[in-house]
């Protein structure tokens, strides 16, 4: 599959201040470490097939964001193909022999999903969730195999009004990427679990402004949307 995007265009939800923060700091990897990378194994090859399939992401259960006692709980997610479908790459398997990597994973660019029916553990502010620029999704095959979602700088704002009104941004920085897994099945599964991730906070009182990072949790099947009687398979 190609690098690019599962997550949010502009959704209104009740959130409250630090949920708000929680689902942005839920949407990337804080890589901050200082220390020398041990070597690793070079990385196998890696297949996704049905070669130049378009796909749907539907997320399975609900999202969680955390940050600090701050919930928020989302039941609704998708990332599907530009409409009408064809219109570009984003949500594609790559064309043969762009679908096969024989020593990485396969990339692929999506349309950022959205996020609805959005639930906070602090009732009373409202927020708005908006998503820009160019997201990604990789798989690499192994075993188990793995993926990661790529979100660009500043791509996922959170804007909360009512009794607190603060900004909260992912990826600040600069691009960031969250691990994940990948399983086959019928149909395929992506995940995340407890993905910790950067976000910037600003805002006047009420406002978690010293949190830096949050975590969150959700896992998406993904189904062939040009034949929907095939499933989205990684091989090695």
């Amino acid at each position: 599959m190609t690098h690019r995007s599962l997550l949010p265009r502009a959704v209104r939800t009740a959130v409250p201040l630090g949920a708000g923060l929680a689902a942005a700091a839920a949407l990337v990897l804080a890589g901050t470490g200082t220390a020398a990378a041990e070597p690793t194994a070079a990385a196998g090859s890696t297949t996704v097939t049905p070669a130049g399939h378009y796909f749907k992401a539907s997320m399975v259960g609900t999202a969680t964001f955390k940050a600090g006692i701050v919930t928020v709980t989302c039941t609704v997610s998708t990332s599907e193909p530009t409409g009408p479908v064809g219109t570009d790459a984003r949500n594609r398997v790559p064309e043969a022999p762009n679908n096969t990597n024989a020593a990485g994973p396969v990339s692929n660019t999506i349309n950022p999903p959205t996020y609805g029916s959005c639930r906070t553990s602090m009732p009373g502010v409202s927020a708005t969730i908006t998503t820009t620029g160019t997201w990604g999704v990789s798989v690499q095959h192994g075993a188990p195999s793995t993926a990661a979602l790529t979100i660009p700088q500043a791509g996922f704002v959170l804007k909360t009004s009512g009794l607190a009104n603060c900004t909260v941004t992912a990826a600040p920085n600069g691009d960031a990427t969250v691990a994940g897994g990948w399983t086959n099945g019928a149909p395929s599964r992506l995940s995340f679990s407890n993905a910790s991730v950067p976000v910037d906070v600003v805002g006047g009182f009420g406002c978690p402004t010293s949190s830096t990072s949050s975590t969150f949790s959700v896992a998406y099947d993904v189904t062939d949307v040009t034949d929907p009687t095939s499933q989205i398979t990684v091989t090695g």
